[in-house]
């Protein structure tokens, strides 16, 4: 059944929110704080590990060495421009705002805050690196749902750790996962292996960088406007094409 892997993700992420929902309310907020800490801390070691697709030999291959880190800057700077133009950032806040009000009643400014950073962060975790990517390529392709059953089981665990001190926000990202990976899927399905193994390097070495945005704002250093710099995860394969047209 193509699309499974994708319902398993998206059941694994409410499963563990209402696991950490449950967890949450039991935790002192000194504990919470270092549970979230230790998420930010994560997100950026997952970051780097993203981030050596640079010297993805195929990418190389077609490019050249001193190519690859130009293409992500590149892909950064044009994509945060479109992003920021299109107020991609301020259109997921209130998309997390709106599901928020779907399920809450009353004027709590402080509990829709929290929400709309937990359905955010959240979304941008599960949503960004190769496992959503060649997770949603291989289930459209029929060539199985192994990847996306692993991120489920990473993303189930990662969803208790972010729900108990994130709150509901963190469940709602599962709609953004549903969406996104499913488009990914459908998309494959009529696409066929158009994505080469040195486009996927270009999106998951920009990926990575958008990844340390979103763990500097889990840590709280500085709020990163990453969704507004999706758009480079579209542009980067495309600069990987047009520089290696050049280059050939």
């Amino acid at each position: 059944m193509v699309g499974l892997g994708t319902v398993i993700n998206v059941a694994a992420i409410v499963v563990g929110s209402l696991i950490g929902l449950a967890l949450g309310n039991r935790l002192p907020e000194r504990t919470r704080a270092v549970v979230t800490d230790s998420l930010g801390m994560l997100v950026l070691v997952i970051a780097a590990f993203n981030i050596s697709a640079l010297t993805d030999q195929a990418w190389i291959d077609m490019v050249g060495g001193a190519a690859t880190l130009l293409i992500v800057l590149g892909s950064l700077i044009v994509g945060g421009i479109i992003g920021s133009l299109l107020r991609i950032e301020s259109r997921l806040e209130s998309f997390g705002s709106w599901i928020q009000s779907k399920f809450s009643k009353g004027g709590d400014t402080g509990g829709r805050a929290r929400f709309i950073e937990g359905f955010v962060d959240a979304s941008l975790i599960f949503c960004i690196g190769p496992l959503a990517i060649l997770g949603a390529l291989s289930d459209g392709l029929g060539l199985g749902i192994e990847q996306l059953a692993l991120k489920s089981a990473i993303d189930g665990f990662a969803s208790i750790a972010f729900a108990a001190t994130m709150g509901w926000g963190v469940m709602a990202a599962a709609i953004a996962v549903g969406i996104y990976q499913g488009a990914i899927t459908i998309i494959s399905m009529f696409a066929g292996s158009f994505l080469t193994e040195a486009l996927v390097a270009s999106i998951t070495a920009t990926g990575g960088v958008l990844l340390i945005g979103v763990g500097l704002r889990t840590l709280r250093i500085r709020s990163v406007a990453v969704g507004d710099m999706l758009p480079a995860l579209i542009i980067a394969p495309l600069l990987t094409l047009i520089v290696a047209r050049f280059m050939g």
